[in-house]
């Protein structure tokens, strides 16, 4: 039996059911098949960061718009807002409270793009084999997976995701192992699969937005 497996039945009290390589296969290739006809998500969210460093986990909540395959918007909420959105060829991070925002242009082959990629592989899945090795488990409900990155730079972002998926095969719960041992857990909740304007991915920074490129230009 996997971890995976072993987890889910001590959570749910039923043992989870291994799928072999071929199941995985047709298992994603519904999921290509869900994605295609509902490539669009908008869901509130609950995150708890444990960081290796502090005590108490850091807690957060906010709402994510999401259109494949790497398009997204996330605005959290509470005493540290930000708005980070991307449009697939760069990104803004926007802190209301300091006026400020830092731009990035992506595919540049820097950290941020795996970084990027981590966050959009939960959601889309798309060629999800080319780039993680990955172990499935059925569960009572949904389907338990685990994705380990194949690629150098991925490994330096995480060690390990574990993604819940919900009967229809969207994601519901991710749970992100960092290589120092901070450790991400994000939980979606009210999702929608409505179209999302191509507005909630474009971002013009507020007049008197101090703005840096971090990774320069």
């Amino acid at each position: 039996m996997t971890v995976i497996s072993l987890v889910a039945s001590f959570v749910i009290g039923v043992k989870a059911e291994p799928l072999s390589p071929a199941d995985i296969k047709s298992l994603l290739e519904r999921i290509r098949e869900k994605r295609a006809a509902a490539p669009s998500m908008q869901a509130d969210f609950q995150e708890q960061r444990k960081v290796h460093l502090l005590d108490e986990p850091i807690n957060s909540s906010g709402k994510i718009w999401f259109q494949a395959p790497n398009k997204f918007r996330i605005e959290r909420k509470g005493n540290a807002p930000s708005i980070t959105v991307s449009d697939g060829q760069q990104l803004w991070i926007y802190y209301p409270n300091f006026k400020s925002a830092e731009h990035y242009s992506l595919a540049k082959r820097s950290p941020l793009d795996a970084a990027i990629s981590a966050i959009t592989t939960a959601l889309n899945l798309e060629n999800v084999e080319h780039t993680f090795h990955i172990i499935a488990d059925k569960g009572e409900k949904g389907y338990e997976l685990e994705l380990t990155p194949r690629n150098p730079s991925m490994k330096r972002i995480f060690q390990k995701l574990l993604l819940h998926l919900s009967d229809d095969l969207f994601a519901e719960r991710t749970d992100m192992l960092q290589p120092n041992g901070d450790r991400i857990v994000t939980t979606y909740e009210s999702p929608s699969h409505a179209t999302i304007s191509a507005s909630q991915f474009e971002f013009t920074p507020p007049p008197g937005t101090e703005i840096s490129t971090p990774l320069g230009k």
